[in-house]
């Protein structure tokens, strides 16, 4: 389906440079899309950039630090009103290999990416768009907001925390003609999943993510999860007594001793 079919002429993307946002840039990239991406690596920021452009879109770049809430906002208010806003930059932290806590600067960096910088783009983006009634905002959630992973706390409750939001503001927003999707992936291969302890099974590529991303999308689904069967079982784990859960996650690898 044409990107322009949908209505989706200006479009931004944040976390651009990393693989699921790298992947739907190119996707969405084409003639009559204006794309505003963001990044922090100045190199493949401006590789991304110049593959959409010659699929034909118009290239917009920022590097910033989400964890930057003040420079956020102003780049934000220095846009023209934005059709659909994928909310996709994040990042990790984890307990040490011997349990040891998350280190605080991480976890206040973590949160700040993750859940606040994700808040404020929504809370910026949204005037604009019901004022005029229409619009999509993405939030890019995980399958780890269904149940805490022992290995990886703040990463989890950040991922559930964007959930609820996301799931709150469709609720609110829809019968003004706005919509919010919640994408809830699995493994996806990147750096960030690399460093991520435990298996990793059902590995999908980051192409893979993005087409079923954009499926989603075009469906205006309230969740968009994958890859099946992880997101069932990822489901029954939020369903389970919370003994049964604890128990199978630690089967799968995901306690303690996870080194």
């Amino acid at each position: 389906m044409a990107i322009i079919d949908a209505g989706y002429q200006r479009i931004l993307i944040t976390g651009a440079t990393s693989a699921i946002g790298e992947a739907l840039a190119e996707i969405y990239a084409e003639n009559g899309v204006i794309l505003y991406l963001h990044g922090r690596n100045e190199n493949k920021l401006t590789e991304v950039a110049e593959r959409c452009q010659a699929k034909g879109a118009r290239v917009q770049t920022k590097l910033l630090d989400m964890c930057d809430l003040s420079a956020l906002k102003a780049w934000l208010e220095s846009l023209e009103p934005l059709d659909l806003v994928i909310i996709n930059a994040g990042m990790n932290t984890h307990i040490g290999h011997s349990g040891e806590l998350e280190p605080w600067d991480k976890v206040e960096a973590l949160l700040d990416v993750n859940l606040k910088a994700a808040m404020a783009i929504s809370h910026a983006v949204l005037p604009a768009m019901r004022a005029r009634g229409s619009g999509q905002i993405v939030l890019m959630s995980s399958l780890a907001a269904y149940f805490g992973l022992p290995v990886t706390p703040a990463y989890c409750a950040s991922k559930a925390g964007l959930k609820a939001y996301g799931e709150a503001l469709r609720g609110w927003l829809a019968p003004e003609g706005i919509k919010v999707n919640v994408v809830m992936p699995g493994y996806v291969q990147s750096p960030m999943c690399d460093d991520m302890p435990g298996s990793k099974p059902f590995l999908w590529s980051p192409k893979r993510a993005a087409m079923a991303i954009h499926r989603g999308l075009v469906r205006d689904m309230a969740r968009i999860s994958f890859p099946f069967p992880l997101n069932w079982g990822a489901w029954w784990l939020a369903v389970l007594p919370a003994s049964i859960s604890i128990f199978i996650v630690r089967l799968l690898g995901f306690g303690r001793d996870h080194g």
